[in-house]
């Protein structure tokens, strides 16, 4: 207690820098302590549910002659069949998206309300995925055709648990679809790779759908095992079931082999590449300044032993042992790292908005956790630390110092201390550019189709005439040039279907779905026609199908058509077409036209499969507006418009160039992680190189002014001071940029297209460090070497 009392009073003692160690410490633990919170977040998905190690979700194997793959979902009868013909299983349930996020819908009472993705569930759903209900019975409420469960908040936003049962509701997507609210759920975590805020009876959905063992394979179906059981034990059995219940003489035809199997539901999040990619970046992020702040604490303590060794000394003049010297330095440092804690703490929840916007995950949920545990753990190891290394070489201080003019530098220490910090600045920095790089790679690079005057906006709950007065009257308006109706963007996944040829049931390979697009899509998005010819429009029905070149490229590997593909007839799965169906429900269609290939998905999550367009004359559910200019006001004009047209749905355009940028969101918020770590890297770098000059100021002011007196000028002055930092600077940058190199290498890993890794960036990332620290070293050295030398020495 009495070293804490010492501690507490010297906070303020001169030439000690308590201020600076306090700040850059506290600067360092906030920032990392809220990476490593999140890394342990990431870990922890989905480990709320009771029993999670035993729940698993089904997952759909396929071989085709194009190749293999894995699919998250399965046909409606599967999870159904394995609870009912497989031993070990002791429950199993589905669910299926019906909407996404953001779906609005309407009360009676004309009353909008917001809900994240709403899924059609089985009764039992709860008992699979357990959460606490607060209002109705599960499997009696969704048991019944249109009635559903809502959550805990939404319910809340409509009034309050008990007020929303029995209310109906209308999401505006599906306008002849009226739901009962029949029950409340707890809200799902933010930990959660299935996030809802409301569930619908499955019972809505039609019985071939939940009965079918191939296609339609939209279902997430979750499966609990028996206490002991393990998936690898039940293969035999569900291949049983497989053979039971799919023909495989008919698979075979089709060149397929389907199979099912199961993936622990802890690795549905956690497990996946892009996870990891990210947990080892943030990792790296977290490391670089938690180690830089320890450093740069330790070297501010070291620096200070000058100033302290008479005291210490003195101490072990009074009878101090190293034990007490040491007991002390600790004392000090625990009272340096609360306060440190504390203006950490501070820091974090005055930037929480910022830090929930960079992490997508709220500072409670990130601190307030079972993870808190591991961040205490943290802040002891970063304690001991930052106490031991100055504790150590504090009581090595012999007594005779308190009789004499000590100078001993710990120069290696130091400058030891300074290398390290110098590579994790110049590691931030170059990686930081990098990433800035790809980033603007991705934002920029040419899909393959004009975006840049574009917008769009969900007209799918209106009725096919509706949507054509929406058309009509936005190609009246001077500001828009032209529109167009499609069934999906290339912004979005695609649903995938197999492609087949006239008198062969073998399925050769599976395509990227757009299906239909509306009178001139391609037009309005400049996506060439390379060979053949467009749609015929406005025809009621359409058998016509155009393709990109990747199809005909594909397709020539299996069929010869040495004139070409134009008037070819092809199978699709997924689209019928009344007698032209043949044993894989698919129906014929004439090639009419080949478009130039354009990306579907983002260079993050790109969909590289060969594409196909069907037409219709119908409007589809996405309005396309392109603008002859597109500003502010224009898009005002035309949403003022679509709140005329559609009064009852609070529909605005979307301007897609705004969507693109924010499909690479993962990566510019890593972009933003990177650039606070790498200034904050920085900072507490050049805080140490500060801490680091005064101190051999002060150590060599004698040495300076006799210099001075033999007549060294103020830049020799300069220079010797630049000469001992940059010995260390300029390997230690180039050992950080080297590592930034590996480290650049692994993250761009996770796109399909990327910016090469120039040495010329490197050269002028390790250039930019260095001059900073120049910059330093001659703003802390210049008044030290233009000032009077006879003053220095009558101070000696």
């Amino acid at each position: 207690m009495k070293n804490l009392n010492i501690a507490v009073r010297s906070l303020f003692k001169k030439g000690r820098h308590n201020g600076m160690k306090i700040v850059s410490l506290s600067v360092g633990l906030s920032v990392a302590l809220v990476l490593i919170a999140k890394i342990y977040f990431e870990q922890s998905y989905d480990t709320f549910y009771p029993d999670a190690d035993r729940i698993y979700r089904l997952t759909e194997s396929f071989v085709t002659a194009d190749g293999s793959g894995d699919f998250p979902q399965v046909p409606g009868a599967v999870a159904s069949g394995m609870k009912a013909e497989v031993p070990g299983i002791e429950e199993a349930t589905r669910l299926t998206y019906i909407a996404g996020e953001g779906t609005t819908f309407k009360t009676p009472e004309k009353e909008r309300y917001f809900a994240d993705y709403i899924l059609m569930a089985d009764s039992n759903v709860f008992d699979v995925l357990q959460r606490p209900i607060l209002l109705g019975n599960p499997r009696e409420v969704l048991a019944r055709p249109w009635y559903a469960m809502v959550s805990r908040s939404l319910a809340e936003k409509m009034g309050g648990i008990d007020a929303v049962n029995g209310i109906q509701i209308t999401p505006d997507d599906m306008p002849g679809m009226k739901l009962t609210i029949g029950g409340v759920f707890e809200d799902i975590p933010e930990n959660s790779h299935l996030r809802f805020d409301m569930l619908v009876s499955m019972n809505g959905m039609n019985e071939w759908s939940r009965t079918n063992w191939v296609g339609n394979d939209r279902y997430l179906s979750y499966v609990r095992l028996s206490p002991g059981v393990s998936p690898e034990s039940l293969k035999p059995a569900i291949h049983e079931m497989t053979l039971r219940h799919i023909d495989q003489e008919e698979m075979q035809k089709a060149g397929v082999e389907l199979d099912f199997f199961m993936k622990p539901m802890l690795e549905m999040h956690s497990g996946s590449s892009d996870v990891e990619n990210m947990m080892m970046m943030l990792a790296v992020l977290a490391f670089a300044l938690l180690f830089t702040a320890v450093m740069n604490y330790i070297l501010i303590a070291i620096s200070s032993i000058v100033n302290r060794t008479k005291e210490v000394a003195v101490h072990k003049s009074y009878g101090a042992s190293e034990g007490n010297i040491y007991s002390m330095i600790m004392s000090e440092t625990f009272v340096h790292m609360m306060i440190s804690l504390l203006l950490a703490i501070f820091i974090i929840f005055l930037c929480q908005d910022v830090i929930e916007d960079l992490l997508g995950v709220s500072v409670a949920n990130l601190l307030l956790s079972k993870g808190a545990w591991l961040l205490l753990m943290i802040c002891a190891v970063v304690f001991l630390l930052t106490g031991y290394v100055p504790g150590f070489l504090f009581a090595r201080i012999p007594v005779a110092s308190a009789f004499r003019n000590f100078r001993e530098s710990k120069r290696v220490w130091k400058l030891g201390l300074l290398f390290l910090q110098f590579i994790a600045a110049g590691l931030l920095v170059t990686l930081l550019m990098n990433v800035i790089r790809q980033h603007q790679f991705m934002i920029h690079d040419d899909p393959g189709y004009a975006y840049d005057r574009l917008a769009y906006c969900n007209i799918a709950g209106l009725d096919s005439t509706n949507r054509s007065k929406v058309s009509q009257e936005l190609m009246r308006m001077p500001e828009v040039e032209m529109v167009s109706t499609a069934y999906a963007l290339p912004l979005s996944g695609m649903s995938g279907n197999n492609i087949s040829l006239p008198g062969s049931e073998e399925q050769l390979f599976n395509v990227a779905d757009q299906y239909w697009v509306g009178n001139d899509y391609l037009e309005l998005m400049e996506i060439p026609v390379i060979e053949g010819r467009s749609f015929t429009e406005n025809v009621a029905v359409s058998y016509e199908i155009m393709v990109n070149r990747a199809f005909v490229e594909k397709i020539q590997m299996y069929a010869n058509w040495p004139d070409g593909p134009i008037g070819k007839q092809i199978f699709i799965t997924g689209h019928d077409q009344g007698e032209n169906v043949n044993a894989m429900s698919g129906g014929y269609y004439t090639i009419c036209g080949v478009y130039e290939n354009y990306r579907i998905g983002s260079l993050a999550r790109l969909d590289d499969r060969p594409s196909v367009l069907f037409y219709s004359s119908t409007p589809l559910s996405i309005q396309l507006v392109k603008f002859n200019t597109l500003t502010a006001e224009a898009v005002d004009k035309v949403n003022n418009r679509l709140l005329e047209v559609m009064p009852d749905r609070n529909e605005t355009l979307s301007i897609y160039s705004v969507d693109v940028v924010n499909l690479y969101r993962d990566s510019r918020k890593f972009r933003d992680q990177v650039l606070v770590g790498g200034i904050i890297t920085l900072i507490i770098s050049l805080i140490g190189l500060i801490g680091y000059t005064n101190d051999e100021i002060n150590r060599r002011r004698k040495e300076l002014a006799i210099r001075k007196v033999n007549g060294a000028e103020s830049f020799d002055i300069i220079r010797i001071f630049l000469k001992d930092i940059m010995q260390i600077a300029i390997p230690a940058v180039l050992i950080g940029c080297v590592g930034s190199y590996f480290i650049s290498d692994y993250w761009q890993e996770q796109f399909q297209e990327k910016v090469s890794l120039h040495p010329m960036v490197f050269i002028i990332g390790a250039l930019s460090v260095w001059v900073i620290v120049a910059i330093c070293v001659v703003y802390r050295t210049w008044k030290v070497a233009n000032s009077n030398p006879v003053e220095s020495l009558k101070s000696e």
